[in-house]
């Protein structure tokens, strides 16, 4: 059933993400060669009639694309085009070639649709995160977090450190705290059991602590004490306020990271892959409200991460653009190329060093 809801999260997440592409593609009368669900050996395909393009299901669910006529110039002369077609052999000339018109293909196309275009997938990622973290306040309430502190334990480190409920918890490490998102953010960049400085405000009075954590050995979790109010609220607005609200929490949480691992502050190995997600689905597949906030919560984030401008991402793709639009010149292909397949090789480095991680921990 984990594998089963695994492959299911991630399709529907990919093909959102790939029906973004798509759909502008053909909004802008690109042609479209391929819409894949999925990377290698070929599972099945289709066609539509009167539709160029061939629908696929490949075997390995980690990812999907939709190749366009024009993603990359062409910069061969003619005459070089026909010395290349001319050592073509002859197995290769009985071939159908597919000729494309040229206002068909996506670099003759306007700044603004191309832009369109690769920025699709993440508006299409972000709008499924919305809507389904829209469908769990409507379906099971919205909760509105505070920094209001509450539920504080004799016996707990922040409690034995002078608060009380009523308090409000106003920084971490120096960094604001408006909400319990907040706090876990702050805790996770610190790091599992690391001591944290503390900033609550008491009768309008604000007292800073160091917090060292305490270890529950039933538990085996480290316990901070840190507990917030939560305003509970029903009915469709409070629902759309509230996936607006979680949207902005999850990206804040995103923006976050992203800069702490620059600055060194968290290191590769807090990130997870594949097998971390499953090993999620995992836990989170007792709770339909969880395994919609999952989802929601990996939509937004593989969104968020194919609008960073970094090579072989659609943020790095139309970061060019950007560049081509202000210079007024072409990225030449080569370069293009180059960079991408650095970006590339970079990621799937990135992508093998975290799944072993991940596969050694589960051990």
């Amino acid at each position: 059933m984990t594998l089963i809801l695994f492959i299911l999260i991630l399709g529907l997440i990919i093909f959102i993400h790939e029906l973004g592409h798509f759909i502008f593609a053909k909004k802008a009368g690109i042609y479209v060669y391929e819409f894949s669900l999925g990377f290698g050996p070929k599972l099945f395909s289709f066609r539509r009639k009167n539709d160029e393009t061939e629908y696929m299901i490949r075997l390995i669910p980690l990812g999907g694309y939709v190749a366009l006529a024009g993603e990359t110039y062409e910069e061969e002369e003619p005459a070089e085009k026909e010395e290349k077609k001319d050592k073509k052999s002859k197995k290769e000339d009985t071939k159908e070639e597919i000729v494309v018109p040229e206002d068909k293909k996506l670099y003759n196309k306007s700044f603004l649709r191309q832009f369109s275009v690769m920025v699709a997938g993440v508006f299409n990622n972000f709008l499924l995160g919305l809507l389904l973290l829209f469908i769990i306040g409507l379906a099971y309430g919205s909760s509105f977090s505070t920094n209001e502190l509450i539920g504080l334990k004799e016996g707990y480190p922040l409690y034995e450190l002078g608060a009380r409920d009523g308090d409000k918890i106003t920084k971490i490490n120096g960094k604001s705290i408006s909400d319990f998102d907040d706090v876990l953010t702050q805790i996770a960049i610190s790091g599992e059991g690391k001591e944290i400085t503390v900033t609550y405000s008491s009768n309008g009075k604000e007292n800073t602590s160091k917090l060292k954590p305490t270890y529950d050995k039933k538990e085996k979790k480290y316990f901070y004490g840190i507990a917030t109010k939560t305003i509970n609220e029903t009915g469709p607005i409070s629902a759309l306020k509230y996936a607006f609200y979680k949207f902005k929490s999850i990206f804040k949480q995103l923006i976050i990271i992203i800069i702490s691992l620059f600055t060194g502050k968290l290191g590769i190995n807090s990130l997870s892959g594949p097998v971390g997600i499953y090993q999620v689905v995992g836990i989170a597949k007792s709770s339909m409200e969880s395994l919609l906030y999952l989802t929601a919560y990996l939509s937004i984030n593989v969104g968020f991460m194919n609008i960073l401008p970094f090579p072989a991402f659609d943020g790095g793709r139309a970061f060019l653009l950007i560049i081509e639009k202000i210079t007024k010149k072409k990225v030449p292909l080569k370069v293009e190329t180059i960079i991408n397949n650095i970006g590339f090789i970079l990621l799937m480095g990135l992508m093998v060093y975290i799944t072993i991680k991940d596969v050694l921990n589960l051990f």
